[in-house]
C-alpha cells in the first residue's frame, strides 16, 4: 500500500482523502465584514509557516497558517493540509506568481499564459481539501516592480480560481499600499474577493493608509511582526539595530491589541510573521522560534492576544545586549585583539536556572528584498569565558570589519529569549 501511494501520479495522490470540501465567503454583516467558513463566522488568528509547526500553533491558539507556494506534489502538499485538518487548523493557500524583480515579464503573453495554466492544475490539485480556507495569489508582486500589466494577470488568475473553484476567496498580499496602487486593483483585478497588507513598524498606520488609498473591501493582515530591518535604527556604519526578544514581544502585543483587533469593520484578521526561524539579516530577526526550535516571547505574547490567557510556562525574559558597557545605538567600536565584556540581563517567570550561548557571527553583507534567500553568515572562533549568570568575556576579532554578538537565554524547558548587537573592529 505505500508503496503504492508513493508511486500515484499527483492526480490520483490528490485523492486519497474523502472529499468534504469547506465553503468559505466573505459576507457584510451590521455594517462590517465577516468570513464566513461553512456558515459560521470565522475570524483568522494565524501565522505564515510551510506548515512544519502546526500542533505548536494550534496549542497556543491559532486556527489557521498561511504558505508562501503550492506546487505540483501533491503527496507533500495533501499531507500538509491533513495534518491541519487535524489540529483544527485552516490554509491560506499560497500561490507562487512570477515577480518582476525576478525577472519574469509581464510583457511576454505566451509566459503570463504557461503561468495561467501551471496555477490552475494546482488549484484543482487541492480546491476540494477541507483544510483549504483561501487563495492568496502571489506575494509583495508590488516590490520594485514597473510593469502594470502584472495585475492584469493577477485578475486574469482570480477569474481562472473562481471558475475552477467558487467556496473560496481569492486575494493577494501588498508591500505597502497607496491610492495609485488600489486604482490600479480595482481596474485591473476587481474580481479579487479581499487584499492582504503587509506592514512592520508602520503597521499602526494602517488605518490612515486605508482611509488615503480609498480602500473600503475587506482585508488580512498577511505579514506582521517585529519593527523591520529597513525601519530600525542603524549604527554609524549603517547596520540595522535589532530589538531583544523580549522588546519584540511587547510590540506584537501592543500592534495586534491596538490595530488587529480594533478593526472590526474591514479586518478579518492576520498572519504574523514568521511561525518558524530564517536569516533575514540575522537568524533572529524575524522568526518567533529559534533554529535550534525553542519558543520565545513572541510566541507567548501571541497565545495571549489570540486566547486571553499567557501560557503557564513562559519564555525567559531579556534586557538589551551591553558591550564594553555600551549598547548597540552607541555604535560600538573594538580595538582587534583586545578583551572586552559583555552583560545581558534575563530572568525567567517561573525561576528556572538560565543557560546563556554566546556566539559571533560577520555582519550580513545580504541585500536581499522581500525576504529573498539569504545565507547565515559565518560563525567567528573566539576564545569566550561565560560567568553562567549573563557576564562573558572575549577576546576581539584581529581581523578589522564588521561583526554581530549574539546570546541566547535558555529555560531548558523549550523556551529561550534573545539579544544581539552590531560592532565593528577597527585599530584605534
Amino acid at each position: 500500500m505505500l508503496l503504492c501511494a508513493a508511486l500515484a501520479s499527483p492526480a490520483q495522490a490528490a485523492q486519497t482523502v474523502p472529499m468534504a470540501r469547506s465553503h468559505v465567503r466573505i459576507v457584510q454583516q451590521d455594517g462590517a465584514y465577516v468570513m464566513l467558513v461553512d456558515g459560521q463566522p470565522f475570524r483568522v488568528k494565524g501565522a505564515g509557516m510551510s506548515g512544519e509547526r502546526q500542533e505548536a500553533l494550534a496549542t497556543r491558539g491559532g486556527n489557521s497558517f498561511r504558505t508562501w507556494r503550492t506546487g505540483m506534489d501533491a503527496t507533500r502538499v495533501r499531507a500538509m493540509l491533513d495534518r491541519a485538518q487535524r489540529n483544527g487548523l485552516k490554509v491560506a493557500m499560497g500561490i507562487e506568481v512570477g515577480n518582476e524583480r525576478h525577472g519574469f515579464d509581464y510583457d511576454d503573453a505566451a509566459a503570463v499564459t504557461a503561468q495561467l495554466a501551471r496555477i490552475r492544475a494546482e488549484v484543482n490539485l487541492y480546491k476540494d481539501h477541507p483544510a483549504v480556507l483561501m487563495w492568496v495569489v502571489g506575494n509583495e508582486l508590488n516590490l520594485h516592480y514597473c510593469n502594470p500589466k502584472v495585475w492584469n494577470a493577477v485578475g486574469g488568475i482570480a477569474d481562472m480560481i473562481h471558475a475552477e473553484d467558487p467556496n473560496h476567496p481569492v486575494m493577494t498580499t501588498l508591500a505597502g499600499f497607496d491610492r495609485k496602487l488600489i486604482d490600479l486593483l480595482k481596474a485591473r483585478a476587481p474580481s479579487l474577493d479581499l487584499i492582504g497588507i503587509q506592514l512592520y513598524g508602520d503597521l499602526g498606520a494602517l488605518p490612515e493608509k486605508l482611509a488615503d488609498s480609498g480602500w473600503t473591501g475587506p482585508y488580512v493582515v498577511t505579514e506582521w511582526g517585529p519593527t523591520g530591518h529597513w525601519e530600525s535604527p542603524l549604527t554609524a556604519w549603517k547596520a540595522p539595530i535589532e530589538d531583544d526578544a523580549s522588546r519584540k514581544a511587547a510590540l506584537l502585543q501592543q500592534r495586534y491589541e491596538q490595530v488587529i483587533a480594533a478593526d472590526t469593520k474591514q479586518g478579518l484578521g492576520s498572519y504574523v510573521f514568521l511561525w518558524g526561524d530564517k536569516q533575514e539579516r540575522t537568524p533572529t530577526w524575524y522568526g518567533l522560534f529559534l533554529p535550534s526550535g525553542e519558543s520565545t516571547p513572541s510566541v507567548d505574547a501571541m497565545q495571549y492576544v489570540w486566547t486571553g490567557a499567557w501560557p503557564a510556562n513562559r519564555a525567559p525574559s531579556v534586557q538589551p545586549l551591553r558591550l564594553d558597557g555600551r549598547v548597540a545605538i552607541d555604535s560600538i567600536v573594538l580595538a582587534p585583539g583586545v578583551s572586552y565584556a559583555a552583560q545581558v540581563e534575563a530572568r525567567d517567570p517561573e525561576g528556572y536556572p538560565l543557560r546563556y550561548r554566546w556566539t559571533v557571527l560577520h555582519e550580513s553583507t545580504a541585500t536581499s528584498i522581500g525576504g529573498d534567500r539569504e545565507d547565515v553568515p559565518p560563525e567567528v572562533p573566539l576564545a569566550m569565558q561565560d560567568d553562567g549568570n549573563g557576564r562573558m568575556t572575549f577576546t576581539a576579532p584581529t581581523r578589522p570589519g564588521d561583526y554581530r554578538l549574539f546570546v541566547e537565554v535558555h529555560d531548558g524547558h523549550g523556551h529561550a529569549a534573545y539579544a544581539n548587537l552590531p560592532f565593528r573592529v577597527a585599530p584605534r
